[in-house]
Protein backbone atom coordinates (compact mmCIF):
# COMPACT_ATOMS: atom_id res chain seq x y z
CA UNK A 1 0.00 0.00 0.00
CA UNK A 2 1.32 3.42 -0.94
CA UNK A 3 1.39 5.96 1.86
CA UNK A 4 0.87 9.70 1.59
CA UNK A 5 1.05 12.65 3.96
CA UNK A 6 -1.14 15.72 3.75
CA UNK A 7 -0.16 18.78 5.77
CA UNK A 8 -2.67 21.59 5.98
CA UNK A 9 -3.56 24.69 7.95
CA UNK A 10 -7.05 25.99 8.54
CA UNK A 11 -8.75 28.71 10.51
CA UNK A 12 -10.40 27.30 13.63
CA UNK A 13 -13.98 28.56 13.79
CA UNK A 14 -15.72 29.58 17.02
CA UNK A 15 -14.77 27.83 20.24
CA UNK A 16 -12.59 25.36 18.32
CA UNK A 17 -9.99 28.11 18.03
CA UNK A 18 -9.51 28.76 21.71
CA UNK A 19 -11.45 26.43 23.98
CA UNK A 20 -9.95 23.36 25.61
CA UNK A 21 -13.12 21.25 25.55
CA UNK A 22 -13.70 21.67 21.80
CA UNK A 23 -10.08 20.66 21.19
CA UNK A 24 -10.53 17.56 23.36
CA UNK A 25 -13.68 16.69 21.39
CA UNK A 26 -11.82 17.10 18.08
CA UNK A 27 -8.90 14.94 19.24
CA UNK A 28 -11.25 12.23 20.54
CA UNK A 29 -13.38 12.06 17.38
CA UNK A 30 -10.30 12.22 15.16
CA UNK A 31 -8.66 9.39 17.09
CA UNK A 32 -11.73 7.14 16.65
CA UNK A 33 -12.20 7.97 12.97
CA UNK A 34 -8.50 7.71 12.13
CA UNK A 35 -8.20 4.30 13.81
CA UNK A 36 -11.14 3.11 11.73
CA UNK A 37 -9.55 4.49 8.54
CA UNK A 38 -5.94 3.45 9.36
CA UNK A 39 -4.76 7.07 9.41
CA UNK A 40 -2.14 8.56 11.70
CA UNK A 41 -1.12 12.12 12.39
CA UNK A 42 -0.75 15.10 14.64
CA UNK A 43 -2.77 18.23 15.33
CA UNK A 44 -1.43 21.53 16.62
CA UNK A 45 -3.37 24.69 17.32
CA UNK A 46 -1.81 28.14 17.28
CA UNK A 47 -3.58 31.47 17.67
CA UNK A 48 -6.87 30.27 16.26
CA UNK A 49 -5.41 28.13 13.48
CA UNK A 50 -5.03 24.39 13.09
CA UNK A 51 -1.87 22.80 11.69
CA UNK A 52 -2.30 19.14 10.95
CA UNK A 53 -0.45 16.30 9.28
CA UNK A 54 -2.34 13.16 8.30
CA UNK A 55 -0.75 9.98 6.94
CA UNK A 56 -2.29 6.99 5.22
CA UNK A 57 -3.66 5.56 2.01
CA UNK A 58 -4.67 8.06 -0.67
CA UNK A 59 -8.34 7.02 -0.73
CA UNK A 60 -8.64 7.36 3.07
CA UNK A 61 -6.93 10.77 3.03
CA UNK A 62 -9.23 12.00 0.26
CA UNK A 63 -12.28 10.88 2.24
CA UNK A 64 -10.97 12.64 5.36
CA UNK A 65 -10.28 15.89 3.49
CA UNK A 66 -13.85 15.83 2.21
CA UNK A 67 -15.12 15.54 5.78
CA UNK A 68 -12.82 18.34 6.95
CA UNK A 69 -13.98 20.69 4.20
CA UNK A 70 -17.56 20.11 5.38
CA UNK A 71 -16.67 20.51 9.08
CA UNK A 72 -17.92 23.86 10.38
CA UNK A 73 -15.02 24.05 12.86
CA UNK A 74 -12.61 24.61 9.93
CA UNK A 75 -12.45 27.42 7.40
CA UNK A 76 -9.93 28.36 4.73
CA UNK A 77 -8.19 24.99 4.52
CA UNK A 78 -4.84 25.41 2.77
CA UNK A 79 -2.79 22.36 1.77
CA UNK A 80 0.89 23.00 2.51
CA UNK A 81 2.20 19.62 1.37
CA UNK A 82 0.77 16.51 -0.21
CA UNK A 83 3.50 13.94 -0.71
CA UNK A 84 4.13 10.23 -1.00
CA UNK A 85 6.02 8.86 2.00
CA UNK A 86 7.96 5.68 2.73
CA UNK A 87 7.08 5.58 6.43
CA UNK A 88 4.85 7.35 8.88
CA UNK A 89 6.14 10.00 11.27
CA UNK A 90 3.35 9.17 13.73
CA UNK A 91 2.96 5.37 13.39
CA UNK A 92 1.51 4.84 16.87
CA UNK A 93 -0.79 7.85 16.97
CA UNK A 94 -4.17 7.88 15.25
CA UNK A 95 -4.28 11.52 16.35
CA UNK A 96 -1.52 12.97 18.47
CA UNK A 97 -1.82 16.46 19.85
CA UNK A 98 1.31 18.53 20.24
CA UNK A 99 2.02 21.99 21.56
CA UNK A 100 2.79 24.46 18.82
CA UNK A 101 6.52 25.25 18.72
CA UNK A 102 7.73 28.80 18.00
CA UNK A 103 8.63 27.69 14.46
CA UNK A 104 4.94 27.07 13.76
CA UNK A 105 4.07 30.62 14.77
CA UNK A 106 6.72 31.94 12.38
CA UNK A 107 5.46 29.67 9.59
CA UNK A 108 1.85 30.79 10.02
CA UNK A 109 2.79 34.48 10.13
CA UNK A 110 4.66 34.20 6.82
CA UNK A 111 3.42 33.66 3.32
CA UNK A 112 2.06 30.15 2.94
CA UNK A 113 2.87 30.23 -0.78
CA UNK A 114 6.58 30.64 -0.06
CA UNK A 115 8.44 27.70 -1.69
CA UNK A 116 10.21 26.91 1.60
CA UNK A 117 6.92 26.21 3.44
CA UNK A 118 6.88 22.43 2.82
CA UNK A 119 10.43 22.11 4.17
CA UNK A 120 9.60 24.27 7.20
CA UNK A 121 6.46 22.21 7.87
CA UNK A 122 8.45 18.99 7.54
CA UNK A 123 11.00 20.17 10.13
CA UNK A 124 8.19 21.03 12.55
CA UNK A 125 6.63 17.59 12.03
CA UNK A 126 9.90 15.70 12.46
CA UNK A 127 10.56 17.59 15.71
CA UNK A 128 7.01 16.90 16.91
CA UNK A 129 7.37 13.22 16.05
CA UNK A 130 10.57 12.98 18.09
CA UNK A 131 9.05 14.83 21.03
CA UNK A 132 5.95 12.60 21.04
CA UNK A 133 8.07 9.44 20.78
CA UNK A 134 10.20 10.60 23.72
CA UNK A 135 7.20 10.90 26.05
CA UNK A 136 5.36 7.80 24.84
Amino acid sequence: MSLFRIVYVSDAVGDAGLGLLPLIDIIGASDRNNRRDHLTGVLMRHEGRFFQAIEGARVDLDRLMGRLRADRRHANIQILAEIPIKERLFPNWAMAQADAPPALGRLLKGSLVDPSVPDQADRILVDASRAIAAIA
